[in-house]
């Protein structure tokens, strides 16, 4: 029978599921190897050709480590708390769990039709109570712990509260917020409950504070940096602007330095490292207090601190940029500057964080009115305020050094402040005057040193005069938690006189409550306001915020180990086992987001002991994208621009006047369009006149990112119903390298079939039966074989599956022309093939008289001596005209080479019975008769 893939691919399918052939156990006696996809978020659009790019190639891995004898984990899951699923719900008013398990059912049916060997035994979902009990526990942990920067990891909390008991804040060294208490032990006996509490949170991992955030207000909710565009929502296109409100944060910036060496130990792709460095943003530099003129008695201090990588260049400071949204801004802001600078704010409102940090073409700010003294030259410094300057990183405040900075430049020149000129060591080796260089000069103090002694002299005056220090900083700010969302994990947190307190573990999970409407309150607070009766203890409120979409995807590799655990995230066992994910495959668009949390939260558990490993990702695979082919149909426009109610085919259409409009990509094949489907795709170009060329509608191409709106989008079901899984499989990783973006082409998939078509035709005779031979294998076709092993082995080794598909069809040509049809050679072909195809190869097995799956076979061995060259195919010619190709041993004699040919049959047609003249022999290469 010929290749029959939809009943194949069914039957393979529903064994793989019956028999749980892929459920990975913890079995200490063979070796583990953890492969994992970032799991996705279920959209009601379901899949596209381009999602499964990255399932096919780790799927491909787990399958070829399993035949390789390793114990393999290959989870699944969905991350499926998020935003899209609660605005459908505002649209429509059904609950986002309901759209969330139809949209999950979905992506099931596409994914097993695929045919993954996923262990769905430990399916997880972030939004199933089971799971996000554990988030909450894990966010309990963290209020539960302060950062010891004396052992320089997380502890619990009672060991800062035996040092207070001890030695007071002094026997403290701590990650911390700035603005701490200095008390002795006797002081914290005496302070009451309420304020431990409040100074406690000051030192928790997961703390709340008052933190400028993207509040979308359309949305009601908090967005994270990378859910604004240009001042925009992505979803939606609502206005954003920055707002200050009370948030849950979590202090990463405890684990800055970890996070930047664990670099160093993971084998990822350099630029997601290059990207997370730049994120973490280590600057070595300095301190510094400006005194605040005339400061008022009412102010919180009365200087303002900036921190600064080049203190050598103090001398040159001509002004001073507060952040906008600093809180010291209005307090000293004069009269006469209100008006400008209340404005101004106004206008930074509407700009996004990532917008101010990437806006380096226009140069704006406003005077304050205040000025601050230097405290090296004693100068009078003026007060400015700048978007580009932002309260959360560092101090939110910088320094202005226009003669060594081209920002500060323009900004001087554009608001006419003094620029004052410096000549630091820097700029005298570039100048190399002998008499200078390496010199300071015209800075105070400092004139005559270097670069190195003028660093140290002045940070160590800045010491003893009480104005700064030598300070390492920190780009990366502390990750804003809390979401004013409904379809989130609830934060198991209450609230006593205005201060948080946790549940009890026991009470976990603490369950979202139902609500009437998927809204913020009438009075603006989160849509879980609008639960009735969901207090604590029936007396306290409850946070009525909920966590972000990162906060369940931090940790879930660890459930993927032991996911029906009730009593832990995962047993001891089971992480002792696992320990780590060998591969992992995913977008690199993550890089500063869930992979860096992820980092954080592992190293935090690691900390408090209940994981092993400090880095949770050994490899990582960023895969490219593929790219949607669009396709255009050409309205011919009448002189005023406006449509008419013609079509012209593309190479016509220079002919005319004409506007592109996308069309449907499934209505076109070989670029012809269907023009009867086209005209139920349109209908308002029913009746229009399609000028044709050649007797066929010719489409524009163009290579896009694959959307809906560009009716781009190719549905693997459609692929699948005509060609079946194994060839969408291969044809996707034929495409190119894994890592690349590469555009989608469908008309190229006929190739993959008719190869699958081909391999399934050398375990056929010409009747479609089943036909193979215990024969012994011919020394070609275990060089063939052999060949194959070797190169698809190595292949997936370092992930150019791309390569693998080119070199199986050479395979099966080459055995195609041999007649192969040896049971020893085809079977260990199957196994070979099978990462890449299983339905096809499993069939393949089962026929070959094998009882059970080949997922527990080994892979092949490769024999080197099968590769080695022990006979040629000489080219014979008579009279210089190749006639054609005798084998002989490349071990054989010129002499015998000559007998042998002469000998031969066809030889002896050529050449007649004639005696030749000359018999030309020449080892290796050629043999040639002369008559």
């Amino acid at each position: 029978m010929d290749y029959q893939f939809k009943e194949i691919e069914q039957k393979w399918q529903g064994f793989w599921a019956e028999n749980q052939t892929f459920k990975a156990d913890t079995d200490t006696s063979k070796p583990k190897f953890y492969v994992l996809d970032m799991f996705p978020y279920p959209s009601g659009a379901g899949l596209h050709v381009g999602h499964p790019l990255g399932y096919i190639a780790s799927d491909i891995f787990s399958r070829y480590k399993r035949l390789k004898g390793y114990n393999v984990l290959h989870p699944m899951g969905y991350d499926s708390f998020g935003l899209p699923a609660e605005q459908y719900a505002i649209q429509t008013g059904q609950h986002p769990a309901l759209t969330t398990e139809a949209n999950i059912s979905t992506y099931r049916r596409q994914l097993d039709q695929i045919g993954f060997s996923f262990d769905w035994s430990r399916e997880v979902r972030t939004s199933d109570p089971g799971y996000y009990k554990w988030t909450q526990w894990i966010f309990m942990q963290l209020f539960n712990s302060w950062y010891n920067l004396e052992t320089d990891k997380a502890e619990d909390i009672t060991t800062l509260i035996e040092k207070f008991n001890a030695g007071g804040s002094a026997a403290v060294k701590a990650v911390c917020d700035e603005e701490t208490l200095e008390f002795l032990p006797s002081d914290w006996a005496t302070m009451t409950e309420e304020e431990k509490q409040v100074e406690l949170l000051k030192y928790r991992l997961t703390y709340l504070r008052e933190s400028t955030v993207n509040w979308c207000a359309a949305l009601g909710t908090v967005l994270a940096n990378d859910e604004v565009k240009d001042g925009f929502s992505e979803r939606g296109g609502h206005p954003v602007e920055q707002k200050k409100m009370m948030q849950w944060s979590m202090r990463i910036s405890a684990y800055a330095e970890r996070l930047l060496q664990g670099l160093n130990t993971i084998d990822w792709p350099e630029p997601v490292k290059e990207m997370q460095r730049n994120w973490i943003g280590k600057s070595v530099g300095a301190s510094v207090r400006f005194k605040i003129e005339n400061a008022s008695p009412e102010l919180p201090q009365d200087y303002i601190e900036v921190f600064t990588t080049r203190v050598d260049t103090i001398f040159g400071v001509s002004y001073l940029v507060l952040a906008p949204e600093h809180e010291l801004v209005e307090r000293l802001t004069t009269p006469a500057q209100e008006f400008e600078v209340k404005n101004y704010i106004l206008q930074t409102k509407k700009k996004s964080e990532l917008d101010r940090m990437a806006d380096t073409k226009t140069v704006s700010g406003a005077f304050t009115g205040s000025y601050v003294v230097n405290p090296v030259s004693g100068e009078r410094v003026p007060l400015w305020i700048a978007d580009y300057v932002l309260a959360g990183y560092g101090t939110g405040a910088v320094m202005g050094v226009p003669s060594g900075d081209q920002r500060d430049w323009l900004f001087a020149k554009h608001f006419s402040l003094p620029i004052v000129q410096i000549l630091d060591a820097q700029q005298m080796d570039e100048q190399a005057d002998p008499t200078k260089e390496g010199k300071y000069i015209n800075s105070g103090f400092i004139n005559g040193m270097d670069y190195t002694e003028a660093i140290q002299t002045l940070n160590q005056w800045l010491a003893d005069m009480g104005v700064g220090k030598a300070k390492i900083n920190y780009r990366m700010r502390d990750a804003i938690f809390g979401r004013q969302r409904y379809w989130g994990e609830p934060i198991p947190v209450y609230f006593k006189d205005g201060l948080p307190y946790l549940i009890k573990e026991e009470e976990l999970p603490l369950v979202l409550p139902e609500i009437d409407k998927y809204l913020p309150t009438e009075s603006g607070e989160p849509p879980l306001g609008r639960a009735g009766n969901w207090t604590y203890e029936q007396q306290y409120e409850y946070e009525l915020s909920t966590m972000p979409g990162w906060a369940g995807s931090s940790w879930y590799w660890y459930r993927y180990m032991d996911a029906e655990n009730t009593s832990a995230f995962a047993s001891k066992d089971a992480i002792a086992y696992w320990k780590d994910v060998d591969l992992y495959i995913g977008g690199s668009e993550h890089a500063t987001g869930h992979l860096l949390y992820s980092r954080f939260w592992n190293k935090f558990l690691k900390d408090l002991g209940y994981v092993q490993e400090e880095e949770p990702f050994k490899k990582l695979i960023n895969q490219g994208m593929i790219q949607g082919r669009s396709n255009f149909v050409y309205r011919v426009v009448d002189e005023e621009g406006r449509g008419t109610n013609k079509l012209v085919s593309y190479g016509l259409k220079n002919e005319y006047k004409t506007a592109a409009l996308h069309v449907d990509v499934n209505i076109v094949e070989h670029e012809i369009l269907n023009i009867e489907q086209y005209k139920l795709f349109r209908p308002e170009f029913k009746d229009a006149e399609f000028i044709l060329e050649n007797g066929k509608y010719i489409c524009g191409v163009e290579v896009e990112k694959m959307s809906k709106s560009k009716f781009n989008v190719v549905n693997p079901d459609v692929l699948i119903a005509s060609y079946g899984a194994d060839t969408l499989r291969m044809y996707e990783m034929f495409l190119g390298p894994l890592e690349q973006s590469k555009p989608w082409n469908t008309n190229g998939i006929e190739g993959v079939f008719k190869f699958l078509r081909k391999f399934w035709r050398l375990f056929h005779n010409e009747a479609w039966e089943f036909t193979v031979s215990d024969e012994e294998a011919s020394k070609a076709e275990l060089k063939a074989l052999h060949k194959i092993i070797k190169k698809v082995q190595d292949d997936i080794e370092r992930f150019s599956f791309n390569t693998s598909v080119s070199s199986f069809m050479i395979a099966v040509n080459e055995l195609t022309d041999l007649k192969c049809s040896k049971r020893s050679i085809l079977q260990d072909l199957v196994l070979v093939l099978s990462p890449y195809a299983p339905h096809i190869c499993e069939e393949l097995w089962a026929q070959l008289g094998n009882t059970s799956s080949l997922s527990a076979a080994s892979y092949p061995e490769f024999n080197p001596s099968y590769m080695v060259e022990d006979e040629f195919s000489y080219p014979i010619s008579v009279n210089g005209k190749t006639r054609l190709n005798l084998t002989m041993s490349l071990s054989m004699e010129a002499a015998d080479i000559e007998a042998m040919v002469l000998a031969d049959e066809q030889v002896m047609k050529y050449t007649e019975g004639k005696t030749p003249k000359k018999v030309i022999v020449v080892k290796g290469r050629i043999v040639n008769i002369v008559l």
